[in-house]
């Protein structure tokens, strides 16, 4: 009788002392065991077998909430992740911007009242969501790409809301391999690679006049002898040459292809700086070449556009919006080189164009008009030969030059500058730092020259 009484005493004072703890918060289960191991009612044996079951029971909720809830989320490499249990299908999110200051020019200046003007500015260079993943298969894959802040001086006008990119890519072989949509066309490697993985704030003076930038159409490519000396990429399209978001307004179309040979039998990707730090020498030799006819003599971010010089006639092209179709006939051929080493970086380019206008300039028909120009950039991590140097330290030099016209003499533009990278999270979280001075020869008079200065953070999550 003494034992069930006191039994009964535990059994009555634990309730009370359950109902104390629950009445105040019924989710703080820990702090009940806590209480009746104070007031030694708990053995510790007792404690530590309460804790296991707790566990136990706790990892089999988990596992049958994680058995049949068929999607998993988390963050990985391309941002914010969905993911389907079965593989089948995959979405990825990423967020990013970049703000920059410029003095005292914003953009690249070419002609002489360009380097004449003055004007500081802060903005919003980029801002943008990206939106990829696979469906049904993981080798068919989607990305969209919304530019949600872009500027007069990026394509568009400020404010303005974007998509830029969209594909479907069907990679099923590494050899032969599908993509449809709009893009920027995998042509040359400086306008190939993300803006965000740049080593400086902004693509050289070469871009603006030699890429082809964005456009709709199809193309093959595939990576052939992986590992091997003959480790290879090859690229061959059919676009409509009219640029990012325009349909075509003619028959003509715009056809493009690309060789590259990774002679070192490692694949080099799309992207700047030896932020991963190559264990192993890795480079690559390309080579492009394309043709169109159309209205357009230049390409954007917004779109088919018209080259700022005058055409070798000394006659100023026709602007896109006054071009009949097919006055133009564009081609272009270009050399590239990149390797990267223990934190050491080099990128090269060469360009050549020739626009001929087919018949409807105001100046003599048929005039051919060849530009060529080129950059070679340099980058190192100081730190892999003086430990003393902080290690997300990098510096960078570029010289590029570009000759709107071969023929005319003392027109040729040029620019060096030097940049200093801090590598927070790599390329997903950087500052740079760089300073350039610009020069414009002039065919009578004194060249014009300027420098200028930009501060940049760019971040990716």
């Amino acid at each position: 009788m003494k034992f069930f009484l006191l039994g009964l005493t535990v059994v009555f004072s634990g309730c009370l002392i359950f109902s104390e703890v629950w009445a105040v918060d019924p989710l703080h289960e820990d702090t009940l065991w806590n209480v009746l191991r104070e007031k030694e009612i708990l053995s510790k044996e007792d404690w530590v077998r309460i804790e296991a079951d707790r566990e136990k029971k706790a990892k089999e909720l988990h596992d049958r909430m994680d058995q049949e809830f068929p999607i998993s989320v988390g963050y990985g490499r391309s941002g914010f992740e969905l993911k389907s249990k079965d593989g089948k299908f995959a979405t990825q999110m990423q967020w990013r911007f970049q703000g920059r200051f410029t003095y005292p020019t914003n953009g690249d200046p070419i002609s002489r009242e360009d380097f004449d003007s003055t004007q500081s500015t802060l903005e919003l260079r980029r801002v943008r969501m990206k939106i990829g993943g696979h469906g049904y298969q993981p080798w068919m894959k989607y990305y969209f790409e919304l530019d949600l802040q872009s500027t007069s001086n990026s394509g568009g006008s400020a404010g303005s809301t974007r998509l830029i990119d969209w594909r479907i890519s069907l990679e099923k072989w590494k050899w032969l391999s599908l993509q449809v949509g709009q893009w920027k066309v995998d042509y040359n490697r400086e306008r190939r690679d993300s803006s965000g993985n740049q080593q400086f704030v902004e693509r050289s003076i070469v871009n603006e006049i030699f890429t082809i930038d964005r456009q709709m159409g199809a193309m093959l490519y595939g990576h052939v002898a992986p590992g091997t000396p003959f480790d290879s990429r090859y690229y061959a399209g059919v676009f409509t040459g009219s640029g990012r978001g325009e349909a075509n307004d003619d028959g003509n179309m715009m056809y493009f292809g690309r060789y590259q040979w990774n002679f070192l039998g490692r694949d080099l990707k799309w992207t700047q700086s030896d932020v991963e730090y190559h264990e192993q020498p890795t480079g690559s030799v390309a080579f492009g070449a394309y043709t169109n006819i159309g209205k357009c003599t230049r390409w954007s971010s917004s779109g088919c556009g018209t080259l700022p010089e005058d055409n070798s006639a000394g006659v100023p092209y026709t602007s896109d919006s006054s071009a009949k179709a097919g006055q133009y006939r564009v081609q272009g051929m270009m050399e590239e080189f990149a390797f990267k080493w223990r934190g050491l970086s080099i990128q090269h380019e060469y360009h050549w164009k020739e626009v001929k206008d087919n018949k409807y300039a105001e100046g003599a028909p048929g005039y051919k008009t060849n530009m060529m120009g080129s950059y070679s950039q340099i980058g190192y991590f100081p730190h892999y030969l003086i430990p003393a140097v902080p290690k997300p330290l990098e510096v960078a030099f570029r010289y590029a030059f570009v000759d709107p016209n071969i023929s005319a003499p003392n027109d040729r533009r040029q620019e060096y500058t030097t940049a200093i990278n801090w590598f927070f999270a790599g390329h997903k979280n950087k500052l740079t730092l760089d300073g350039s001075w610009l020069t414009l020869a002039q065919p009578a008079g004194q060249n014009q020259h300027e420098q200028r200065i930009r501060l940049q953070w760019d971040v990716s999550f």
